[in-house]
């Protein structure tokens, strides 16, 4: 155990790990900062962020004394079984492949991160911590989107040498134990984050029966190599969020939320365009089909319809809007610079839009979302339904919404859709709102989901349904720009911009569905 005052060392260990323990408590008062706020990071965030640091000021500590990497070397425990799939075993086959160049792993996480870690080395150089410290946000998410599960109260260091890293975190006074009560436990478990680090969105799964399924249904899915589609593929399970019951401190939240006044979003713009009207009561020509119709009335002896006329006039078409959100694991996180989730942030956005379209607009606005558990369960939630208001039951279910599983866009997509062609003769728009490309757990080519996207997105369009996309996440441009188009996505560099985004985006597809530009 490292404290800024004394280093504790545990009994019984032989003199190649004390060795090994000492040079890395004095790689950490050499290189580390202490004491860093732990509130923007949950458990797997602070637990990733930790290992890399480690291996970094282990790194720094290697190239000013370079005897010292044969002490770290010598105390390496050995590689874990290739079966175990665990946490702790990818932390130490990655401690593995950080410290032994020549090694070899088979696993694509464990490779991408000695991938992230040289091409920082040779971008910034070791001494830059905040480099490092996005790639540690990058491999959390990727743990999260394979569903590796991390228990913080029992959580093993593996490396034996290292220490349980209390020294690089504050949690807090109520999570940090006095300095004479500290000692160090051959487990080396994580302290517990505070409750705030979670957000309301990456607790527990809610107990099975929570949340009440409404129906599954069977969608295709598009296989690019045979390029064809693969009929009843994937099934999409529609459920209600567990909302019910919410503690005392949600419910605050949702009056705090009801009583927020929105800021001047922007609003869509409904050009009247002059049309033909047809089946008139009067005007300056005849409607022939009108006119065709009743004639064949008249010959079957039935009344016929008196509109038979058709003149220029202007009509507003209004435009059913469905707004998709992500509610994948990966949304649970903050970004870079960020102290809440993204999902907080989906969620205030779809609020502000919801609140901001009842008062302005005539235009019917649904919010549904959407998480992935393999083809056999693409799980679909019905937040707001079109044409209802935002009532307290509805901004219950979206203040309990939870990130979970991974983002199995192309089904999702085709649901929505079949979701708008059900709406009024009218113009349809389906707005994605997500942090990158899809993913899932079986799936392992980069490229399968994307096109299976794209191919939705097409099927949309081709039934009469627009469709734009925005996309939290400047690396996701090649994907979503081959999901959507060029015109029909953007990238949100900074989380906090979303809610103002997500008006945007809303207003210019319903102004393009009305004739603007």
């Amino acid at each position: 155990m490292l404290t800024p005052k004394r280093l504790l060392l545990p009994e019984g260990s032989d003199a190649r790990l004390h060795r090994a323990m000492v040079a890395h408590a004095a790689a950490h008062l050499r290189h580390s900062a202490p004491a860093r706020p732990a509130r923007p990071l949950g458990p797997m965030g602070i637990a990733l962020a930790s290992a890399i640091e480690d291996a970094r000021v282990e790194q720094l500590l290697c190239r000013d004394f370079p005897g010292v990497r044969r002490w770290f070397v010598d105390a390496l425990a050995p590689p874990p079984d290739a079966s175990d799939l665990g946490f702790a075993a990818f932390i130490a086959r990655m401690d593995r492949l950080l410290m032994l160049p020549a090694w070899q792993d088979d696993n694509h996480w464990v490779n991408k991160a000695r991938r992230l870690f040289d091409a920082t080395v040779a971008r910034a150089g070791l001494e830059d911590y905040a480099a490092f410290r996005a790639i540690a946000s990058i491999l959390a998410n990727d743990l999260g989107q394979m569903r590796v599960r991390l228990d913080p109260q029992h959580c093993a260091v593996p490396a034996p040498w290292r220490d349980d890293n209390s020294y690089l975190w504050d949690f807090g006074a109520a999570q940090t134990p006095p300095d004479d009560t500290i000692a160090l436990q051959a487990s080396g478990a994580w302290p517990p984050p505070p409750a705030e680090a979670t957000g309301d969105g990456s607790g527990p799964s809610p107990a099975g029966g929570a949340e009440l399924e409404l129906g599954r249904y069977r969608y295709p899915e598009w296989e690019r190599q045979q390029e064809r589609l693969r009929p009843g593929w994937c099934t999409v399970i529609e459920k209600m969020p567990a909302w019910q019951g919410l503690s005392s401190m949600r419910e605050q939240r949702a009056a705090n939320d009801e009583r927020l006044t929105p800021p001047a979003l922007p609003r869509a713009r409904h050009l009247e365009r002059t049309r033909r009207l047809r089946r008139q009561w009067e005007g300056d020509d005849v409607d022939l089909n009108a006119a065709i119709e009743a004639l064949v009335d008249r010959r079957l002896r039935l009344r016929p319809d008196p509109r038979l006329f058709m003149r220029s006039g202007k009509v507003l078409r209004a435009t059913s809007m469905l707004v998709l959100l992500d509610l994948s694991e990966s949304v649970n996180h903050p970004g870079p610079g960020q102290t809440c989730s993204l999902l907080d942030i989906e969620k205030q956005a779809a609020l502000l839009l919801a609140a901001s379209n009842a008062r302005n607009s005539a235009d019917r606005l649904a919010i549904h979302g959407f998480s992935s558990n393999t083809r056999n369960e693409v799980y679909y939630y019905r937040l707001l339904e079109f044409g209802k208001p935002l009532q307290a039951n509805e901004r219950a279910m979206i203040g309990a919404l939870r990130g979970r599983y991974s983002t199995r866009i192309g089904a999702a997509l085709r649901h929505a859709s079949a979701h708008l062609r059900t709406e009024p003769a009218g113009q349809r728009a389906l707005l994605l709102v997500t942090d990158g490309a899809p993913s899932d757990i079986d799936v392992h080519d980069p490229q399968y989901l994307i096109e299976d996207a794209r191919m939705a997105v097409a099927e949309a369009r081709a039934a009469g349904v627009r469709t734009g996309c925005i996309a939290v996440d400047s690396a996701a441009d090649a994907c979503m720009r081959r999901i959507f188009g060029w015109h029909n996505y953007c990238a949100v560099h900074d989380a906090r911009s979303l809610p103002a985004r997500l008006a945007r985006m809303h207003a210019r597809l319903v102004c393009q569905g009305n004739g603007g530009a």
